[in-house]
């Protein structure tokens, strides 16, 4: 056995043993599929850096092989340009803008959208290929259609899939349009988050068939839904347990913003603690409130800024104790995002697989229990 091979098994029966991998067809794949044909180098964040610097670790470098087969996501792009093999010595700064994920991630959502061989099945977002690679070694090339918006990412994930002897249909462009030739799916699975279910979507996947996708925001929090399509442009699903993010796909990332300046406003007294905005659901809460808001700041100093309308709010902490709370523009966002987190702690401050989404042709809508519990609905 190679090096490799020893690791990739390694990889798989730590995932195994803690009950990632749960189905045996999975669990071949991830030990045939060599992920370090699609990661050929990376980028290393550099701890302790303010802003985050990388450093990229090339093919044959010390720990480079070792770093693949970590159950960690490999950053492979910055700023949708920036490439670990043509980085220098020198650290880099940038946005990551592609990636492969961590294994344990994308072998879990496989195993939650519930394909199996003969379902036609659409990925959005091909990234490397190794989640494609994993996906037609278990469904056969002739069920997986994958789409990946930037054109360079799309033909070194092309060029890796052929190396390892995989041909699904690939094809390259803004995968939230779909299946530009009208392919009809029993399965979607989006490795980008979306602020919002394309329409496309929704009529391509068949009723009875389902989606596994990301919901996230301008507020830069995530959360993982698996939607059975009740008909065309209608869904229904729950929230997942765990933790899952996406990077947002880049036709729903926020538009560029001058540097933000605070201005005055009106003053009041917070009736909820910032820092619950510092929390994973907490801060997905208040993205579903202030759905066009930035969210800054952290702790008791807490800045949101509508990109739409301009409006403000700002959180400080008072010396004798409590926060004050200034907001500006058409939009009062502190109010709508105080009774959105006061709704959930109402609750009892519940995760995310206590919500569900309902989406129709007219409307999406994320909801607290039931449907016809309180609820708040997407941009779209």
């Amino acid at each position: 056995m190679t090096t490799s091979d020893i690791l990739r098994a390694a990889l798989v029966d730590q995932l195994t043993g803690n009950g990632t991998l749960t189905e045996p067809a999975w669990a071949e794949a991830a030990t045939t599929v060599p992920r370090e044909v699609f990661v050929g180098s990376y980028f290393v964040p550099i701890e302790g850096s303010n802003p985050t610097s990388y450093r990229a670790v090339r093919h044959g470098d010390p720990g480079w092989l070792e770093g693949i087969y970590a159950d960690q996501t490999l950053i492979t792009q910055l700023d949708g340009r920036a490439r670990p093999e043509d980085a220098g010595e020198h650290p880099v700064t940038g946005a990551p803008s592609s990636s492969s994920t961590l294994p344990s991630l994308v072998l879990r959502m496989w195993q939650q959208l519930g394909a199996d061989p003969g379902h036609q099945v659409l990925e959005v977002g091909t990234g490397t290929g190794y989640s494609t690679a994993l996906g037609a070694h278990r469904l056969g090339d002739a069920n997986l259609t994958s789409i990946e918006y930037d054109p360079q990412v799309a033909e070194r994930a092309a060029a890796a899939l052929r190396a390892v002897g995989y041909a699904p249909r690939l094809l390259t462009g803004d995968g939230l349009g779909g299946d530009p030739d009208g392919g009809t799916f029993d399965r979607l699975i989006a490795t980008c988050s979306v602020r919002y279910l394309p329409m496309a979507w929704l009529r391509q996947v068949k009723p009875g068939g389902r989606i596994l996708v990301t919901l996230s925001g301008w507020g830069y929090a995530n959360a993982l839904a698996l939607l059975d399509v009740t008909g065309p442009g209608e869904a229904t699903g729950r929230f997942l347990p765990g933790y899952t993010s996406f990077m947002i796909a880049r036709p729903h990332d926020r538009p560029p913003r001058p540097t933000l300046a605070l201005l005055p406003g009106a003053e009041r007294p917070s009736r909820i603690d910032p820092a619950k905005l510092d929390t994973w659901t907490g801060s997905w809460i208040a993205q579903l409130a202030s759905p066009s808001a930035e969210r800054m700041g952290a702790g008791g100093q807490q800045i949101l800024s509508d990109v739409a309308t301009g409006s403000q709010a700002r959180t400080t902490p008072r010396p004798e104790g409590g926060w004050t709370v200034v907001q500006r523009g058409p939009l009062r966002l502190w109010d709508q995002v105080e009774a959105a987190v006061e709704t959930w702690q109402g609750a009892g401050e519940p995760h995310q697989d206590a919500f569900g989404i309902t989406v129709s042709t007219a409307a999406q809508r994320v909801w607290l229990g039931s449907e016809d519990g309180p609820g708040w609905d997407l941009p779209v």
